[in-house]
């Protein structure tokens, strides 16, 4: 039996509720990403018409240059340090808070509040208790371990764990919400029926609540890697334009706006926004078809 199509009502109802939304798509990302493509074939300042045309100089100067390199590996470590560490403790306080206790939602709201903060509050807080005069070293050296100081920010050895721990403690809320939010999903007879068979908590969390959240973990995974990849505002927050290079906590975002606006040559920093781009929509679409795949498929019906 052929199904009838739709009719130019519903088409018109389709795009008088789907047009806002792809104009505002079209004018706020697949414009802006057009434009910084085409600056980025100039040798531009910022202002007046691009007339300098460079072709693909200023990519090979980012592919030849060793400050982008240092960028891109600390974008690398953030990445994976960041699923190493958040997932885990997330999962960890996800499992603790699915219980019945008192105070949970106050627990939740604790947990969640670094979230919301402004970046800017954020890096400025960190900045100032993590700085060489700071209350961590204050507080150390007024409990008797002076020898624990250390200059936190500037010490290329401690400069990407100092800020591997601000990104902990500022994201790992949003991934515990994610998982209980996911939690809520399992039916609850799955975990009693084994429970009638004998089956531990632990057991139950390992065969049933972790497999069915493979999902919402494979989602937050997605979210945390491309946030890794652009992260920004808190380095340049804390660390500011130079000195996140030298204590290696400089991103490919931060080299942007280091070597491109600060630097007078807008051109060369759209072209490492498009890179930087690129990049991420490469590992968007490979972890989209060798991961997110299953789920996908999985939630897709054919018709007939």
């Amino acid at each position: 039996m052929r199904r009838r199509g739709i009719g130019w009502a519903q088409r018109l109802e389709i795009a008088a509720l789907s047009g806002p939304a792809i104009l505002m798509f079209l004018g706020f990302v697949i414009f802006p990403v057009l434009m910084a493509a085409y600056y980025g074939f100039y040798r531009w300042k910022g202002f007046g018409p691009a007339t300098d045309f460079v072709g693909f100089d200023n990519y090979v100067t980012i592919i030849q240059d060793t400050l982008f390199h240092e960028a891109l590996w600390h974008n690398a470590q953030i990445v994976v340090l960041s699923l190493a560490l958040q997932g885990p403790i997330a999962l960890v306080l996800a499992l603790l808070l699915n219980q019945r206790m008192r105070g949970q939602s106050i627990i939740r709201v604790l947990i969640f509040v670094p979230y919301v903060i402004s970046e800017v509050i954020v890096g400025t807080a960190w900045s100032l208790l993590l700085q060489t005069g700071g209350a961590v070293n204050g507080v150390l050296r007024s409990i008797g371990l002076e020898s624990l100081t250390q200059d936190w920010l500037a010490n290329p050895a401690l400069a990407i764990w100092t800020l591997m721990l601000i990104l902990t403690w500022k994201y790992v809320g949003f991934a515990v919400i994610l998982f209980l939010a996911g939690m809520q999903n399992i039916p609850e007879e799955l975990s009693e029926a084994a429970a009638v068979d004998g089956a531990s908590y632990w057991q139950i969390q390992r065969r049933i609540t972790l497999p069915l959240l493979g999902p919402t973990i494979r989602i937050w995974a997605f979210l945390s890697i491309i946030g890794a990849l652009q992260l920004f505002d808190l380095v340049y927050i804390i660390w500011g334009q130079y000195v996140a290079s030298t204590a290696g906590t400089s991103t490919m975002a931060t080299y942007m706006v280091t070597e491109g606006r600060n630097a007078g040559n807008y051109g060369y920093g759209n072209a490492v926004a498009v890179v930087l781009f690129g990049i991420s929509m490469v590992i968007a679409l490979v972890y989209q078809r060798f991961v997110l795949r299953r789920d996908t498929e999985g939630a897709l019906t054919g018709g007939r």
